[in-house]
């Protein structure tokens, strides 16, 4: 378990005999799950830190119509709601689910501390794992403040862009299928506005490859 514990944002710098060290002095447990079974309901109390070291999970929304929207997958070795743990109201604020056979560590919250009091790195870590889980949701809300397709899709292309150096080339890292998903939307309907965006000569879509055309046309959509 160190090896692939030594491999998770939150233990980062620490050796596997470090990290060994540590967990003689902590309880835990590990937890295993099959596909498709239930880890956690969002709105419930996120008493343990959970880090995924086999499989992989993923977090959704349900609204009150009963539509789900995925928020994102998470692999091996990386924990779960981290920046829920602590705080007045500590639920997970997504329900969490098996992709795939998983196994889950399970640390209580007062082994957490003591690894914070114990080790510097953990905790420097745990710290900068909150903040990057901050950025995500504020991107995030964001990105869901786009009412239409058209305009999620057109942030999501130069959000893609931005991160692959804004050459106006994009490689996408999903599928469609796995994009409708991400918007909450039927496949259809994406195929449909990639089309539109495609006529209009916004962009030059070819499988998976996305050449940006109209950067001024994208962003009009992105924010009309």
């Amino acid at each position: 378990m160190e090896t692939i514990l030594s491999k998770s944002p939150l233990f980062a710098g620490l050796k596997e005999e470090q990290i060994e060290n540590l967990f003689a002095k902590i309880v835990f447990q590990t937890r295993k799950y099959d596909k498709g079974d239930l880890i956690a309901s969002g709105g419930d109390e996120c008493r343990s830190l959970m880090i995924v070291v086999k499989g992989s999970v993923k977090g959704e929304m349900v609204d009150y119509s009963g539509r789900v929207l995925k928020i994102e997958d998470i692999p091996a070795p990386r924990p779960l709601a981290v920046a829920f743990l602590f705080g007045k109201n500590n639920r997970f604020p997504v329900t969490i689910s098996a992709n795939e056979s998983t196994e889950l560590l399970i640390i209580p919250k007062q082994s957490v501390v003591f690894l914070m009091q114990t080790s510097e790195t953990f905790l420097t870590n745990f710290m900068n794992a909150v903040s990057n889980r901050a950025q995500f949701i504020s991107g995030k809300l964001r990105f869901l403040s786009f009412k239409t397709l058209k305009g999620k899709l057109a942030h999501y292309l130069m959000e893609l862009d931005r991160q692959q150096k804004q050459t106006g080339e994009i490689q996408l890292m999903r599928t469609q299928e796995e994009l409708a998903e991400l918007f909450g939307v039927a496949r259809p309907s994406l195929s449909r506005t990639l089309r539109d965006f495609h006529h209009q000569g916004l962009i030059k879509a070819s499988g998976r490859k996305i050449k940006i055309l109209n950067r001024e046309g994208l962003l009009e959509d992105a924010f009309d």
